[in-house]
């Protein structure tokens, strides 16, 4: 873009306005929607529509542009017959590709065979100062399209589909939940302890209490004191913050959709999930075999079913259950040859020290759905321990092509034994673990008060609309991902 293509559009709002057209008007009433104009009749008449013109091809004496907006675009057809000369010049010396106007007329086809909106007359709503992007070229540079996602939204057809199947996951999901009879609620975002998860907060500071919060990391320890107060069936769309490392699957912020159910135990919540994936690929996408990779992975296949202990013995030959102390763990781990990157290893608890280690081996090389479940309890802190081995928590992760996608248990509802897990997390804080969870004294205060058995779950809407995308990575499932200023 150059100075002399702004100073030119500078130049024709000038002009509309010394003709005394207002420039940016209050409103336009339209009566039909651009993307329903293909299923109207030709001779449907008083149409009136609005939209972004993308697409502009000049003649003597007619003008064809394209309107658009994220769900459709048109063609319509503007001539000096209809429009008389006057205006059509008007039209033609005033307004460029990026404008936005708003056009009254009736259907009919062109030669060609496209359906066109045939004007009658138009109305200006909108003089774009700058020129958008070329349209054959679209939005290649990578930094352009997550800075001006806009401008990647209205010239790469990709990303608008992307951000549509979003909003429309969402819905579906929603829907589903409520017509299993959970009830949404909302959750604080600002909290004094940072529960709920094993992750580093964001930290701030609120001026009129002059206090410091974190944001949260998950929603969970709230919800559950929903379950204390009655409630029996609850989900939540959950803002979450995690100051965590950068990588094509994480996000600093995200979207986690989290729900409990009382009287539930963690294999009724896999077969929830089970049900609800298979739901929303049916609703949004219409088909249960999604391409990942090179392979086509049907979903309405049985899930395999698999323990933590015998995925990382296939994969590494190291039974973690011989290893108790996170000490003597890492040391099997350096004698396999295994190298796992952190910034402080010796610092981690058995608990992180195992999740490294899968997540480093194992995670990746999933690629069908899979429910991993029975997990060490010291990588669990609020998950209902194994009533035949106490060392293990009832507990499943559903990975998808080397993500996880979804996490959920049978929660914990003893405060005593929770108190004696969280302390133990505060010492590993204590010793450097910066990961481990914090205590809390307020949910503690509310388990006292009695909890039934819960299940409860989680998942990301990025990371599942990522991987049933097959997308390269997760920044490609949000409208805006954060860049450095």
């Amino acid at each position: 873009m150059t100075n002399e293509q702004m100073n030119r559009r500078q130049e024709k709002r000038n002009k509309l306005q010394e003709q005394q057209v207002e420039i940016y008007p209050e409103s336009y009433k339209i009566n039909h929607e651009l993307s329903e104009l293909a299923s109207l009749d030709d001779g449907t008449q008083n149409i009136k529509v609005a939209g972004r013109i993308l697409t502009m091809r000049k003649f003597s004496k007619l003008i064809f542009v394209h309107l658009a907006d994220v769900n459709g675009r048109f063609q319509v057809l503007l001539t000096e017959q209809e429009l008389g000369e006057t205006s059509l010049n008007q039209f033609r010396t005033t307004i460029d590709i990026g404008d936005f106007i708003g056009v009254h007329g009736s259907m009919y086809t062109t030669n060609s065979g496209e359906k066109t909106l045939r004007a009658t007359d138009y109305q200006f709503l909108g003089k774009a100062l700058r020129p958008l992007p070329e349209k054959w070229h679209g939005l290649t540079d990578i930094e352009t399209r997550y800075r001006q996602r806009y401008l990647d939204l209205l010239m790469t057809e990709v990303t608008k589909e992307q951000m549509l199947l979003r909003i429309q996951l969402i819905r579906q999901i929603r829907y589903f939940l409520e017509a299993k009879n959970f009830l949404e609620v909302e959750t604080p975002i600002l909290q004094n302890t940072s529960s709920g998860a094993i992750a580093k907060p964001f930290h701030t500071h609120h001026n009129a209490l002059d206090i410091e919060l974190n944001l949260r990391i998950a929603p969970e320890t709230y919800l559950k004191r929903l379950i204390v107060g009655g409630f029996t069936k609850i989900f939540e769309f959950a803002k979450s913050f995690r100051n965590e490392g950068i990588s094509p699957q994480h996000l600093q912020e995200f979207t986690m959709v989290e729900g409990y159910a009382a009287y539930w135990n963690y294999q009724d919540s896999m077969v929830l999930m089970r049900e609800l994936i298979l739901h929303v690929l049916e609703n949004v996408f219409h088909t249960a075999t999604i391409k990942i990779g090179q392979s086509a992975v049907n979903f309405a296949e049985d899930w395999a079913i698999v323990s933590f202990r015998q995925l990382l013995l296939k994969d590494t030959g190291i039974d973690i259950d011989q290893f108790p102390q996170a000490k003597e763990l890492y040391e099997e781990i350096v004698k396999k040859g295994i190298h796992l990157k952190h910034e402080d290893i010796h610092s981690l608890g058995r608990g992180n020290l195992i999740d490294l280690l899968y997540k480093k081996i194992s995670r990746p090389h999933i690629v069908k759905p899979t429910f991993l479940i029975q997990h060490p309890i010291d990588l669990s802190p609020l998950a209902r321990s194994n009533d035949q081995d106490p060392a293990l928590t009832d507990r499943f992760q559903l990975i998808v092509n080397g993500a996880e996608i979804i996490n959920g248990y049978s929660e914990l509802v003893d405060p005593i034994e929770q108190r004696e897990r969280l302390l133990q997390q505060a010492q590993l804080r204590a010793h450097g673990d910066t990961e481990s969870m914090e205590m809390d004294e307020d949910y503690l205060l509310a388990m006292e008060y009695g909890l039934p058995p819960i299940s409860g779950w989680g998942f990301s809407i990025e990371r599942l609309l990522m991987v049933l995308t097959d997308s390269d990575t997760i920044k490609e499932t949000v409208l805006f991902p954060l860049v450095r200023k």
